[in-house]
């Protein structure tokens, strides 16, 4: 299972705008952002960069690869899966990656970041229907059910983050804190999903 390793923050930079991929460091002024708000380098600071249309294109690929912390292949693969759906593309594309496991678990308040979110999943601290799923590329079907392992709900990062999640934020999820679970009522509408990305740059892109 192939996964970014390198430094979050650098990535965040080099898109020049917070990706959230840090949790709660993101929202402190620890952020390297907001000291450094230029590409990682050398030259980052003095670089005057001007993209061509592919390169716009390239970057929002990017950016949405890394806000949900797949590589390349998963990606096209997704891509791929979108392009075969009835639909607009890019939104199919979106909806897609909102329906992931990690994903759904960060969006519930479970885990501070999908990183984190993903490693919760990976050691086994998450059930769908009642049962274990370690796979953080899951996608979920409206209906599911999403909750803690029994063994797991003393996990301080789950209740430290749950204390900062509000109820009712996304209106494809229901949260139920007392119970540490959650249920994936519908695929989410683009307009419904907080994304600040362009997708139909990518779909521009794949499409050279």
């Amino acid at each position: 299972m192939a996964r970014y390793t390198g430094a979050s923050c650098k990535l965040c930079r080099r898109e020049r705008q917070k990706l959230f991929l840090k949790g709660s460091k993101c929202h402190s002024p620890a952020c390297p952002l907001e000291k450094r708000n230029y590409p990682p380098g050398e030259h980052g600071l003095n670089r005057r960069m001007k993209y061509s249309e592919y390169g716009i294109q390239l970057r929002e690929k990017q950016k949405v690869k890394r806000i949900y912390g797949i590589l390349e292949n998963q990606f096209r693969i997704y891509f791929a899966k979108a392009n075969r759906q009835k639909g607009v593309t890019g939104e199919n594309l979106i909806a897609l990656l909102e329906r992931r496991l990690d994903n759904v678990v960060f969006r519930l308040g479970f885990a501070p970041s999908r990183k984190a979110a993903r490693q919760l999943v990976t050691h086994r601290h998450v059930l769908v229907n009642g049962k274990i799923v370690n796979v953080p590329s899951y996608l979920l079907s409206p209906g599911d059910v999403i909750s803690i392992k029994e063994k797991s709900k003393k996990l301080d990062i789950i209740h430290n983050t749950l204390r900062r999640t509000k109820d009712g934020m996304y209106g494809w999820l229901a949260l139920d804190k007392a119970n540490l679970s959650g249920t994936f009522l519908q695929i989410p509408q683009r307009e419904d999903v907080p994304l600040n990305a362009n997708e139909q740059l990518i779909v521009e892109l794949y499409s050279k």
